[in-house]
Formats: C-alpha cells, structure tokens, sequence
C-alpha cells in the first residue's frame, strides 16, 4: 500500500457541520494515488503522460466515521486488478490510533488520449504492485436514473472545475452534486458514475431526486446526457453526530 500522512485543514471541512464532505475526502484519495504515480515515475512528468490516461469510471465510498478539522490521517492506496482496459484501486483513510474512517472502491479506463480510445494496459501493469481488494461493500458502479427528477437552474463549467486534462475533474462533479444537499445531511456513502467529460464553457444541467434519506444528483448537459450520476446515501443530523 501506498500511503501519506497529512492533517485535516480548515478550508477542507464543511462549515455548517465541521467535518470533511465527501469531496474532500475523494480530493485526498486522488492526490494518493497522483502521488503514488509521481514517485513511480509514471505521472504528469513521463514524457507520454499527455497521450496516455486513467480515466475515472465510478466511486463507491463509505464513510465509517466523520473526521474533522485538525485530526491527523494517513491515506492509502493500492491497486487490486487489471482487466483489459479496466483498472481497479481501493482507497483508505486512518486516524491516528489506526482506526479506519473511510474506504473506496473505485474503476479506472486506460485511455488513449490521442485516438479518445480505451488502451489495453500492459501485461506488467506499469510496475504497480496488485493487493488483495478491500473488504467492503462492492457496490454496483452502474446508479438507475430516477423517472422523475427536479429541473434545478443550469450553470456553466468554469475554471476552477477543469483539471489538466482540460476537462472537468471528477472530485468538482461531486462537489457540485454536494450543492443540493441539506445543510444538516450526513454522507454515509456515495456512488458516483462517471459517462462522459464535460469541458470549460459547457453549461450543465442538474437534475434531483430524493426519496428515503437517499439523494441522487443527475448532472446533464442541453441534449439531457449525463456528464455524471452522484448518489448520496446518509440521515439528517441529530445530537449525536
């Protein structure tokens, strides 16, 4: 496993709960595995690091307990299987007695950026060291879209969402999906599958839906195909979160 030390910022918790959103948590999962990637010399500084990509297919995390400002964490990340042009990884964050507070499952695509293809992973794996997958639930990476959804106001990608593959990163769809939740929801786990990359200009369409303590956020474009499907499953706080 691949893993990193760090501590819970201010400006990484939610202001009307004061823990980490699940954005954020999703934000530290991705600098593992980004880190991970550098110091194997396989990231942004490999020469064909612009031709070739993991792309993001879906998100299944649990949050087992809610952390908050100034806690200190260690986060970890290890592959579990290649197939094809699939690849697995499993995420995880610890307190500092060791404790887990969050788990992730997640799908990669190895893409060709050039062609805008899947590529078939090489039979080494790039030197990435394969680990047994994390004990949890595997959830479907596939979420049903709702019948009916609430039209919510579009709104434009802007800078600050497009990441340096010049499309939206996949965390700042979670966080714009996170926009439509009640101030006093807690996440318990979130699925998110990913269909298509939205880019700077392109105006998104949100469409919600709720029903048993369950969210799901259907972020669109104007032909009404989805860039991204967020699932939001948790309870409204009481005095005891």
């Amino acid at each position: 496993m691949y893993t990193f030390d760090s501590r819970i910022r201010y400006t990484e918790i939610n202001h009307n709960k004061g823990i980490m959103d699940p954005s954020s948590i999703l934000n530290y999962f991705q600098d593992c595995s980004t880190f991970q990637s550098e110091d194997m010399n396989l990231g942004f500084s490999k020469p064909d690091s612009c031709r070739r990509a993991w792309l993001l297919v879906s998100w299944n995390l649990q949050i087992i307990r809610q952390v908050s400002l100034g806690e200190y964490v260690t986060v970890g990340t290890w592959p579990y299987g290649f197939k094809g042009f699939y690849g697995y990884r499993n995420f995880i964050m610890k307190d500092s007695n060791g404790q887990v507070t969050s788990v992730a499952d997640s799908i990669w695509v190895f893409m060709d950026m050039e062609t805008g293809y899947p590529a078939k992973i090489p039979g080494d794996g790039f030197g990435y060291k394969l680990e047994p997958p994390y004990p949890m639930d595997h959830k479907s990476r596939k979420i049903a879209i709702p019948d009916k959804l609430e039209d919510l106001p579009p709104f434009p990608v802007a800078k600050r969402n497009i990441d340096s593959y010049r499309h939206v990163n996949n965390v700042q769809y979670v966080k714009m999906a996170e926009e439509y939740l009640p101030d006093d929801y807690m996440v318990t786990n979130l699925r998110v599958e990913y269909k298509t990359q939205a880019v700077f200009g392109d105006i998104i369409y949100p469409g919600l839906s709720q029903s048993d303590g369950k969210y799901i956020v259907v972020l669109s474009g104007a032909d009404k195909a989805p860039y991204a499907i967020v699932e939001f499953t948790g309870h409204r706080r009481d005095k005891h979160d």
